[in-house]
């Protein structure tokens, strides 16, 4: 009995860490709206990946068809555009680049509000009023306005659309940090690891990163789904990604000046840019509601 006990007793226990985990994990699945949010996305982020073996046709290359083929059409499911490409094998190849620059400057812009937000909260004073009034200036333009004026100036393309976007996001991201660092950065346990003796640097590593980063990803999520319009937004306007490269925004863009004849030209990829969006934001409400343990009770 005593070897049992004491096997038992060496047993190990689950971590924290682990126990934190599954619990986030159970509530997220039980989320049905971020599990749809979340098929959406790996639905089209691994149809983009597998573009090379999936697509039907060159996204680049006209087929033997009639230009503005309708849906259906035999070996075309979606049809073809004005210049008889086939809509399918351009969306799927458009797939890639919507998604890297919606993704890329989301993250970007989140790595950069990370530092400014948490040097502004945790210091305060002089050097807080200092960053926090140059973020300032880009609140008083709106963000699509200053995106476009950013790219109209260092020229189209798709590296100046993914850097404009980043500029853009940054103040917005850098709030919710700071936020969250001056929510944090007084509670008990904060002091009692200064008075335990540590520096600033293992306070801001150990202590404020791992509670500052579940608000900003939660906040960067949604931001994917309007980084994708936005982008979208640009290249429908020529100030992104040119043309003949596919991609959604493109596309709604060339579709447009068909519309009336070949209205599925631009409405497939505009709704897929929607229902897209609409992806990524049901990912960060799920994500919003698994990371607040009151939801979880």
């Amino acid at each position: 009995m005593a070897t049992v006990l004491a096997i038992e007793g060496t047993r190990p226990r689950p971590r924290r860490g682990a126990g934190r985990f599954t619990a986030f994990l159970r509530a997220f699945i039980r989320d049905r709206q971020a599990l749809a949010g979340l098929v959406i996305v790996a639905i089209v982020g691994g149809a983009a990946a597998a573009a090379p073996l999936i697509s039907p046709w060159d996204p680049l290359t006209s087929v033997e068809v009639d230009r503005l083929s309708p849906p259906g059409t035999p070996g075309h499911l979606l049809g073809t555009d004005e210049q008889a490409r086939d809509i399918l094998s351009r969306l799927i190849w458009g797939g890639r680049i919507s998604l890297l620059v919606g993704i890329v400057p989301t993250v970007a812009a989140g790595l950069v509000a990370l530092l400014l937000g948490l040097v502004a909260g945790y210091r305060e004073g002089l050097l807080d009023h200092l960053i926090m009034r140059v973020l300032d200036v880009f609140f008083a333009f709106p963000l699509v306005l200053l995106a476009i004026a950013i790219v109209g100036v260092i020229g189209p393309g798709v590296g100046n659309q993914m850097f404009a976007l980043a500029v853009v996001l940054v103040p917005y991201s850098t709030r919710v940090v700071r936020t969250a660092t001056l929510s944090v950065k007084n509670l008990e346990f904060i002091e009692a690891v200064r008075a335990l003796g540590a520096g600033s640097g293992r306070v801001l590593w150990r202590h404020l990163v791992p509670n500052v980063l579940p608000p900003l990803l939660v906040y960067t999520s949604t931001l994917v789904g309007l980084m994708i319009v936005a982008s979208s937004g640009l290249s429908f306007l020529g100030l992104g990604v040119q043309p003949p490269t596919p991609d959604w925004g493109v596309m709604v863009g060339s579709g447009r000046l068909v519309i009336y004849r070949a209205a599925h030209v631009a409405t497939i990829p505009g709704v897929i840019i929607v229902v897209v969006a609409l992806g990524f934001n049901f990912i960060g409400d799920g994500l919003r509601e698994a990371l607040d343990p009151r939801a979880r009770q």
